[in-house]
């Protein structure tokens, strides 16, 4: 399986929406009881927040090297690092659908 241009640019849109969302909303108080563990969400979240940082700093190194100021094995080690994060959000999120379709399937 492998990503297409407009499917790569159309995740680079959901998550920079997703991550500037995150950052417009107030933190959710923590449960009572919680301890310094972080859960499953928090897990995800910086998940998230690592693929569009990562994303950005190959835009700006592809933007650096376009305007003359960059090295092309910059560019070139920042696309694959961003690749890679949308691989693991990806695999992470089939992952998910795929326990949730076969929770739904149990029989109660």
């Amino acid at each position: 399986m492998s990503l297409g241009a407009l499917d790569a640019a159309s995740a680079y849109g959901r998550v920079m929406n997703t991550v500037s969302a995150r950052a417009e909303m107030p933190e959710p108080a923590a449960p009572a009881g919680s301890g310094s563990t972080a859960g499953f969400g928090s897990m995800i979240e910086q998940l998230v927040t690592d693929a569009s940082q990562n994303l950005r700093a190959a835009e700006t190194a592809s933007v650096n090297q376009v305007a003359g100021k960059g090295d092309l094995i910059d560019v070139v080690t920042a696309i694959g690092a961003a690749e890679t994060a949308l691989d693991t959000v990806v695999a992470v999120r089939d992952r998910v659908v795929n326990a949730y379709t076969e929770i739904m399937r149990m029989q109660i």
